[in-house]
């Protein structure tokens, strides 16, 4: 069990939860609370992003076997077989389908499509450096996912979340690709730093982030006129954010990589759950 959470880097899956959590607490306000919704809402999140992980970690064996940041990842290192790793990507699969299926019927028609669109990803550094929106549009299903779910429609508020979390993990997923940018250019793959420098790909990387906030700050004014949401936490959660978003920027220099992953994991992980607390927060108070 330790070695498929470390295959599928169970810990990251803070990222996106808690804004699949701020679209169903956003369904609930419409539609009513369900603890069957929530848990299936929670189940599809692990089961959709284990599956990814996993493929991830299955199609890209020979490049992590070859860069030494990744060598001894689980299938390099040999301790999970390539076979049952594509067992777990099947079963996680079959399971996110099976649950989404007990939502509605639209959520059982848009759950293949999401999982092509996560497990997609996997091929896009072969062919693209804009992989990073690519991860971005994966991640930034789950709101609009979870409103789906608890209401059977979709709403411009939960698109707009979704832009949020889209733009919000472009930009860090290239502030993580800075580690790899001599591997990846030697391999022949893709990303926004190997391809334009570090420094312009920290600037990218900024730019992101910057439309991230705005969104942040135009959800919050949809929220308030939406749900009567209560001003102080809403608010609260887009400065924290906002703050958190600065510093990742702050403590990694194209002459100093070596917070990368301080900004990366930790930062965003705490941005995460401070932000989507907030926000659910603020709706509960209303």
């Amino acid at each position: 069990m330790k070695r498929y959470l470390s295959l599928i880097k169970f810990s990251h899956t803070i990222f996106a939860m808690p804004f699949a959590l701020i679209g169903y607490a956003m369904g609930v306000r419409d539609g009513g609370f369900s603890w069957q919704i929530l848990v299936g809402v929670i189940a599809c999140m692990v089961l959709a992003r284990s599956a990814a992980m996993a493929f991830n970690r299955v199609v890209d064996r020979r490049f992590d076997a070859a860069n030494p940041r990744t060598a001894t990842r689980e299938i390099p290192a040999g301790k999970i077989s390539v076979a049952a790793a594509r067992l777990f990507v099947v079963i996680c699969s079959v399971g996110f389908i099976a649950v989404a299926a007990t939502f509605n019927t639209l959520t059982l028609i848009l759950s293949p499509v999401a999982l092509a669109v996560i497990l997609g990803y996997s091929y896009m550094k072969r062919f693209t450096s804009l992989c990073h929106l690519v991860l971005g549009l994966g991640l930034a299903i789950a709101p609009s996912a979870a409103y789906i779910a608890a209401t059977g429609t979709l709403t411009l508020l939960s698109i707009l979340y979704s832009f949020v979390v889209l733009t919000w993990v472009a930009g860090f997923d290239i502030i993580f690709a800075l580690q790899d940018v001599e591997f990846d250019s030697s391999a022949g793959l893709f990303s926004i730093p190997s391809k334009i420098g570090i420094g312009n790909g920290l600037i990218v990387s900024g730019a992101l982030h910057f439309l991230t906030l705005c969104s942040a700050i135009a959800a919050a004014g949809l929220m308030i006129d939406q749900y009567q949401a209560n001003r102080p936490l809403l608010w609260s959660g887009v400065v924290a954010f906002g703050i958190l978003l600065l510093y990742q920027h702050l403590i990694v220099k194209p002459t100093d990589l070596s917070r990368v992953n301080l900004a990366f994991g930790t930062t965003n992980g705490i941005a995460s759950i401070v932000y989507a607390t907030l926000v659910i927060a603020s709706i509960w108070f209303a």
